[in-house]
């Protein structure tokens, strides 16, 4: 078996100490810029430096302790959810429906008869109840609720709980007007644990990570406060405020994918297909080849002999980058640093985030969410390293007795209307209020700026394949006069 192993552990290191390289070269090449800046400083001027180095390296290593506390705060609240919760056995079951239509699933409870009890609660005819065997696969999985699905039902949800209609029964309809298997499982998982007594905010937290944070902390607070109703509405309000904000991004990048995609399809077609029987043609005439066509038959050579090493070579550069952003926090920091920095791209990324910090900032708020819990959440729903890091410097100025504004002040990734508009807020005492109008101003700007970037796009694109296919065109065409001239 290690024999086996060998040549795929010798492969790993070779990428490995490859992918280290550009970070030693660069590391080196600092540390080595540092050294001459420290022997050409003289006096002062380095004291500050080495003072103004030291207060950020302090600065980071309490960004990066609040991150880790926070981390192991998440775990450790992971595992008292799994703690809370019974052991439980997945049953295999069968059931009758009210119109006599056989259905098969599976649940997960303490013993059959407690599922078969709660299937029948439930309006079901119960057939079979059994434990799954070991090879028996639940192909219901995933049913984690986007944007969509949570805006729809929580509307439902408030419609039905302001018509009268309890809790569980709620639920109930939700779960039988589910189209999606895995989610009807989901709302019948949570109808289990509302009928045992437990919270909606409790058995949507057992239900792991099907539920957005965000969503289970406000309804926390709407239990506490007894304004579900309110809550939930709001929540759909945020979650369709989202959605439309997404289909817009989708929607301007759709065009200009499509028409990447026809341009590369008919660059390769023409590299392929058309370009080596002219190849074939000039040659057989002795036609003088210019630089711009022997480059082209070039790239039509490397593509028609390597292409198998091109795809393999293409998928593992897309795989090993899909590695990276996912798992390594340095990398994927070092990605969103450099889109935040591209012209037209960077303004579209931080208006995203800036609405989408202070529409939840405005929204935890104003229900009477602590801000130091309300950070906490933020830091939660955000996938950007670098309001990550903000958001951990914020508590920990707030721990100082810092305003929040301290935190954002001079930040590159924060306009600073917003921050203006945070320390109005604060002046006034209407923090919530203040969150809200940022969150609608920057939201409009962010679908004009999209709607303009896809009315830029769009020619670019064009032009980028008329100059491309152009260029092909006009390395055929130039030897032609040679073998023209050489007839005349």
């Amino acid at each position: 078996m290690e024999i086996v192993a060998m040549p795929f552990i010798f492969i790993y290191h070779v990428v490995r100490y490859i992918l280290l390289t550009p970070k030693r070269i660069l590391n080196y090449a600092y540390s080595g810029v540092l050294a001459v800046i420290d022997k050409l400083s003289r006096g002062k001027t380095s004291e500050k430096r080495s003072a103004r180095n030291k207060a950020k390296d302090n600065e980071d290593s309490a960004i990066r302790e609040v991150e880790a506390l926070m981390a192991e705060q998440n775990i450790s609240t992971a595992k008292k959810v799994n703690l809370n919760k019974e052991p439980s056995i997945s049953f295999r079951y069968k059931i009758k429906g009210s119109q006599g239509k056989i259905l098969n699933g599976t649940f997960e409870g303490p013993s059959a008869d407690e599922v078969r009890l709660f299937l029948q609660n439930e309006g079901y005819e119960v057939l079979e109840v059994v434990p799954r065997k070991a090879y028996d696969i639940d192909v219901n999985i995933g049913g984690k609720f986007n944007a969509a699905d949570l805006s729809f039902s929580l509307t439902q949800l408030s419609t039905y709980l302001k018509a009268g209609i309890s809790l569980i029964d709620s639920v109930r309809i939700l779960e039988k007007q589910s189209e999606k298997p895995e989610q009807r499982k989901i709302y019948q998982k949570v109808v289990y644990e509302l009928l045992r007594g437990e919270n909606l905010s409790t058995a949507m937290e057992k239900q792991g990570d099907k539920f957005p944070t965000l969503l289970v902390n406000m309804i926390k607070t709407a239990e506490l406060t007894g304004d579900l109703t309110s809550v939930l509405d709001d929540m759909a309000d945020y979650y369709t405020s989202k959605e439309e904000t997404r289909k817009a991004m989708i929607s301007a990048m759709t065009y200009p994918i499509i028409v990447l995609c026809i341009a590369i399809g008919v660059i390769i077609f023409i590299l392929v297909s058309i370009v080596p029987s002219f190849v074939d043609m000039y040659r057989d005439n002795d036609a003088e080849i210019p630089a711009i066509t022997t480059f082209v038959m070039g790239a039509s050579d490397f593509i028609v002999n390597y292409y198998l090493f091109i795809i393999l070579g293409l998928g593992i550069f897309v795989l090993i980058f899909i590695y990276l952003y996912k798992h390594k926090r340095g990398f994927r920091k070092n990605v969103q640093l450099i889109i935040m920095h591209i012209p037209v791209f960077s303004k579209i990324v931080i208006y995203n985030e800036v609405y989408n910090f202070t529409k939840t900032f405005a929204s935890l708020l104003n229900h009477g969410v602590f801000i130091t819990d309300s950070m906490e959440v933020l830091s939660k729903i955000t996938n950007n390293e670098i309001y990550k890091e903000l958001i951990a410097k914020t508590i920990i100025n707030l721990n100082k007795g810092a305003n929040i504004s301290e935190s954002f002040k001079g930040s590159w990734a924060f306009p600073v209307a917003a921050y203006e508009m945070i320390v109005t807020g604060e002046k006034t005492g209407q923090l919530g209020l203040m969150m809200e109008k940022v969150a609608n101003y920057y939201q409009v700007l962010h679908k004009t700026l999209v709607k303009q970037m896809q009315s830029f796009i769009e020619p670019l694109m064009i032009a980028f394949l008329a100059l491309i296919v152009g260029t092909i065109l006009l390395s055929i065409v130039v030897p032609m006069f040679d073998i023209y001239g050489k007839i005349q």
